[in-house]
């Protein structure tokens, strides 16, 4: 949201408040679409990625972390899902560059290459009659990203550092070694009783540490004649509460905003260049040091596999057993390094002979290489029986745009309509160059190569939208993009075009005669829309591979290790690549009602949508007929609906010369259910999904007709009279004397039946408080931690492992993977941020300004959930990287 001209007086009032839309700004009262922005004033505090900057501030957007590791990623949900196997993750634009959906290896958030610190605001587009503009992109909402930028004036220095320290909030609940000792004791042979050691260590506690962090950004701003701008500079340190484990990022931006030809030519420049490193942990030390045995001592007594205690088989490493998660610690790093430079010049003409109409050119280049290496060390057992091995990989993108578009927008007084008219073209290309990763191991290297990889998809539209004002209570908006992708080229052109149309209506109720002089009713909209979008990204089966052709015929190299031997020579052949020639892109059709409001001067605001998003030829990945290049295809298989509501509301109790109080309160609730499978609307076909350790390719959730994708598909646990669930036994749904498949039923999802969101600020002269808090309700998440866990752990292949402490209770003999006991109410309340600051104003010289905060993040969480943190990516817990608790202070130092 942009704030065209303000007051100097604390009674600030907007004259005009600006929110950015696809291709465009309009005006927050004119909009008809459901857009909802959120500036930098509002931000949450500490953040390390754009995602977690607005977490909990907005109805209808959900921000998951899917790690508690400095620089992880963030799962963005705006609405909830609108697809199966497709990226459910919304298009994100920056300053005008749209951003593509694949990943980089050795980064875990690609986001997190972006420096939070410059970015100004958000604009979240939510229906399709504010998406559609995007095409087939856009079915999961668009978020536009606008960055900081210089204005003309005086010479301004902004500099502001933080000091973190961030604790692990607690540990997986296993039993400690005394309680151990006792359940080997009641439920193993003597053979494993005497495995047992007479040490007491807490393995959680050895691999988690209190880190520190740091984060330090300059800013220097203003106006060199006619030349405004912003250059930045900003280093950001983290190290994970897992010991090893950190990311540092180096970020510069330079923002040029000039105007030429009496201002009828506005050009903006944006450039920005970021430096990553990282050292990853190993995604085995949580569960490692969840379950050895915590009888054992953390050394062997002698220098063998880095001296620390591991399992033994006839004198050698038992290599089924858990390994010392120090040993893991030490014995690998994990590195990578990243650079990203992402820059734009976009030019706006005002024509001289027609100054309504404007001439708009936007070019960017977005390039990204990565660089990493993992390396095993000989001298403990991860790499012992390899004698050691280096992995060596690389990437790089290449991502280009150009755009161009003319803007009219003209006021007809003689019809009293203003029309704000656009049409353009865009070209977007993407190209991915992943060279072999190569592979070393032993003493005399032994090298594996794996083949190299590249690809590349072009994305070509024509675009066009209508807003018409009529009366300044009427605005009607209709747009119409048509998309053509290579990404579906199947020979012919049959399934590269698409149209997405996308039209809404605003009725200006406080603008009508009869509400016009009730002075409490600020503002009163009524919206509607209607809209088509798509969806074309397929995630890669191969890491951050992009999926670019799946509907042409090809070749390509077989893989590492298939080769083909002529005489005493072996080579690579050329195998045909599946393919599916009648695969197109999903289709979501979405409908929006809603009710934008503000009463008593806007001290009262917020609004209200309900909301229908209908999707149809989804795209799965799935297990095709026998016969074929493969077991598996990608396909249009169904459909799926998605009913909601969402509100916010936002008030200031007080608002007077020395003191202000803002509240803001947000909820959403959403039901996605799937209605067709394969032609089916039945539940008789499902496709599994959700992998879980333990076995081998076990999974536990499923789609299926008639409920939310990722349900928890299990048996249902019968218990006794005393509510102990009884080993084994499950209810026989289908009546036909025998417990199989077919006795599955679904139970609970992983979508929640409501997210609510709050937030407070409170000003008293100097001094500013503030929290933000979420809770999310009705969410299940499936505790694999537990479900490992049994009575055999007492006597596992020759050593010892820990049990979660449902084990003695339940008295399971093996572990009952697929009980429902072990999917669990996840709902929470957490309160993600407190903070409380001081304004020293203008300490040193006129202009100056100095503000000194602590800050808490992920103070408390409640909720019933057993494991350590209720809110796990994909709602199977199986070793999450908990997210940490932050304690920081810092200062804002502005001259």
């Amino acid at each position: 949201m942009l704030h065209a001209q303000q007051s100097d007086s604390l009674k600030t009032k907007n004259i005009e408040e600006v929110v950015v839309i696809g291709y465009g700004k309009q005006k927050k009262s004119d909009v008809t679409g459901s857009i909802t922005s959120v500036t930098a004033k509002d931000f949450n505090g500490g953040a390390t990625t754009a995602g977690q900057l607005i977490q909990g501030k907005t109805p209808g957007v959900q921000i998951v972390s899917n790690s508690g590791a400095p620089g992880a990623g963030t799962a963005i949900r705006v609405r909830g899902t609108s697809s199966l196997n497709g990226n459910n993750s919304p298009l994100i634009v920056i300053d005008g560059v749209p951003q593509d959906f694949v990943g980089v290896n050795g980064i875990s958030d690609p986001l997190s290459l972006v420096n939070p610190n410059d970015i100004e605001s958000f604009d979240i587009l939510k229906d399709a009659s504010a998406t559609a503009i995007y095409g087939n992109r856009a079915s999961n909402g668009v978020i536009l990203i606008t960055t900081k930028k210089g204005s003309a004036g005086k010479f301004k220095v902004n500099f502001s550092s933080v000091a973190s320290v961030s604790t692990k909030m607690g540990e997986v609940d296993v039993l400690s070694a005394d309680e151990f000792r006792s359940f080997v004791n009641a439920h193993a042979s003597d053979a494993y009783k005497a495995k047992l050691g007479n040490a007491n260590t807490n393995w959680q506690d050895l691999i988690y540490q209190e880190a520190w962090g740091t984060d330090n950004n300059v800013a220097f701003s203003g106006g060199i004649k006619s030349l405004p701008y912003r250059l930045s500079i900003g280093y950001n340190e983290q190290n994970g509460i897992v010991r090893t484990n950190s990311f540092k990022r180096t970020a510069v931006g330079l923002n040029l905003n000039p105007k030429f030809l009496d201002n009828h030519l506005s050009v903006n420049v944006n450039a920005k260049g970021t430096f990553t490193d990282n050292r990853f942990v190993d995604g085995g030390v949580i569960k490692s040091a969840t379950y050895f045995d915590p009888t054992q001592p953390i050394y062997s007594g002698n220098s063998k596999y880095g001296g620390y205690y591991e399992w033994l088989l006839n004198g050698d490493l038992n290599v089924n057993a858990n390994s010392n998660p120090l040993g893991i610690i030490h014995g690998i790093r994990d590195i990578s390094s990243a650079w990203r430079g992402l820059g734009n010049i976009q030019l706006d003409y005002k024509f001289h002979f027609l100054p309504e109409l404007h001439f708009n050119v936007n070019a960017g280049y977005d390039y990204t290489k990565s660089e990493g290496q993992k390396n095993t060390s000989a001298l403990y057992k991860p790499g012992f029986n390899d004698k050691g091995s280096n992995n060596y990989y690389s990437m790089e993108k290449k991502n280009k745009l150009l755009e161009t578009y003319f803007n009219y927008v003209k006021s007809i007084s003689a019809i009293n309509t203003s029309v704000d008219l656009t049409a353009g073209y865009s070209y977007q290309d993407f190209r991915t160059i992943i060279p072999g990763a190569v592979t070393y191991k032993g003493v005399e290297p032994f090298e594996t190569h794996n083949n190299d990889f590249e690809t590349q998809n072009t994305l070509l539209s024509f675009y066009a939208r209508g807003i018409f004002t009529i009366a300044n209570r009427y605005v009607i908006s209709a747009s119409i993009r048509r998309d053509g992708s290579s990404r579906f080229f199947n020979g012919t052109r049959d399934n590269v075009w698409g149209n997405f149309p996308g039209a809404s209506i605003a009725w200006k109720l406080n603008e009508e005669s009869f509400l016009r002089d009730v002075s409490a009713i600020s503002t009163l909209k009524l919206r509607a829309g209607w809209g088509k979008t798509g969806q074309q990204e397929l995630p890669g089966l191969d890491g951050n591979r992009p999926n670019n052709y799946p509907a042409f015929a090809a070749y390509s190299p077989s893989n590492t290790g298939a080769y083909y031997q002529f005489g005493n020579q072996f080579y690579y052949m050329f195998r045909p690549t599946n393919y599916n020639p009648n695969l197109t892109w999903e289709t979501t059709v979405s409908k929006n009602i809603g009710l934008d409001y503000g009463f008593m001067n806007n001290r009262i605001s917020g609004s209200i949508d309900l909301f229908q998003k209908d999707t149809k030829d989804l795209l799965v990945y799935v297990t095709t007929a026998a016969g074929g290049l493969s077991n598996a295809n990608w396909m249009n298989v169904g459909n799926m609906e998605n009913k909601g509501i969402e509100a916010s509301i936002n008030l200031i109790p007080i608002k007077k010369e020395n003191i202000t109080w803002e509240l803001n309160f947000n909820a959403t609730h959403y039901k996605p259910i799937v209605t067709n499978l394969l032609d089916r609307t039945d539940d008789s076909f499902n496709i599994p999904i959700g992998g879980i350790e333990g076995g081998s390719g076990n999974t536990i959730q499923a789609h299926a007709v008639g409920y939310a994708p990722n349900s928890f598909w299990v048996y249902q646990q019968v218990y006794d009279s005393n509510g102990k669930a009884l080993d084994g036994v499950f209810v026989d749904r289908n009546n036909d004397g025998k417990i199989d498949a077919f006795d599955k039923y679904y139970y609970k999802s992983t979508t929640p039946d409501a997210i609510l969101g709050f937030s407070t600020k409170l000003k008293v002269k100097n001094w500013d408080f503030g929290l933000s808090a979420r809770a999310v309700l009705g969410n299940y998440v499936y505790n694999n931690m537990a479900s490992n866990s049994s009575l055999q752990s007492a006597s596992t292949n020759e050593y010892l492992q820990n049990v979660y402490h449902t084990a003695p209770v339940n008295g399971f003999a093996v572990p009952q993977y697929f009980s429902d006991t072990y999917v669990e109410n996840a709902s929470f309340l957490r309160l993600d941020n407190l903070n409380i600051g001081y304004n020293f104003g203008e300490i040193f010289s006129k202009g100056s300004n100095l503000r000194v905060y602590g800050m808490a993040q992920n103070v408390f969480v409640i909720t019933k959930y057993s494991g350590v943190d209720p809110e796990v990516f994909g709602g199977i817990d199986n070793g999450y990287y908990q997210m940490p608790r932050v304690y920081s202070v810092g200062f804002n130092f502005q001259f």
